[in-house]
């Protein structure tokens, strides 16, 4: 598992909530321990030697590894699509980049297409509405998965609010460098979420759940946020 640096830092009950998953399905679940980040908040603000420095270090961590589980759609993304970018003119490390693209998996697509689950025995009773986060809908084309997933949880009610493909706004360092447009684009999606009546957020996206989080909380509502992989190891 490539925890990611959200999860690892602010999220980690995420971590253990998809071992508990996988292992519930029998895999055996492998924390590499030297591993750090994808370099996806240098390669998106411009530091493209910092990002290739911290990419190549992933290689080197994950190199033999079977298969790659990452509960992340924009971490995923940066791997199987950005890494190519950062190695282009490095033909060796590209090769070991394109090499490893196969092996890496958004956690939700691991369950329904290696693993080839929809049903991992999961109770969890409420209503729940789910975010589509940017990366995983538009770079990984991940829409109906997590959907199909959610729906065989039992107990638990899906309601779609009208604006689920649209951005959280938190965008990573976006977020810092445009704090108005970004706490604008939050308030529109909470409006959206409160809308559907729903008492529980759900993502692929723990970045994107950080966002909503905040201002959740700020404006006191009774919503909380939650990865798939919560719901999935409920029981």
């Amino acid at each position: 598992m490539f925890v990611t640096c959200v999860v690892d830092q602010v999220f980690p009950q995420v971590g253990v909530a998809i071992t508990q998953v996988l292992e519930r399905l029998g895999y055996q679940v492998h924390f590499p321990e030297a591993q750090t980040c994808c370099g996806q908040p240098a390669f998106n603000t411009g530091y493209t030697e910092e990002a290739r420095k911290i990419a190549r270090h992933f290689l080197d961590v994950f190199r033999d590894s079977e298969a790659i589980i990452v509960p992340s759609g924009s971490c995923t993304s940066m791997i199987s699509h950005h890494f190519a970018d950062v190695f282009q003119h490095d033909p060796k490390l590209l090769a070991e980049a394109h090499a490893l693209e196969p092996r890496v998996w958004e956690f939700s697509r691991f369950l329904l297409e290696a693993a080839q689950v929809d049903d991992v025995g999961a109770r969890f009773d409420g209503i729940v509405t789910y975010h589509d986060s940017c990366h995983a809908l538009r770079e990984l084309r991940i829409k109906a998965g997590p959907r199909k997933l959610l729906a065989k949880v039992q107990g638990l009610t899906l309601a779609e609010m009208d604006a689920a493909e649209e951005c959280c706004g938190f965008g990573g360092t976006f977020s810092v460098k445009f704090p108005e447009v970004s706490g604008a684009m939050a308030r529109t999606k909470i409006d959206s979420i409160q809308k559907t009546g729903a008492s529980t957020v759900v993502s692929i996206d723990s970045s994107c759940l950080m966002q909503l989080q905040g201002v959740i909380q700020r404006a006191g509502l009774p919503i909380r946020t939650l990865h798939l992989a919560e719901v999935l190891a409920s029981r």
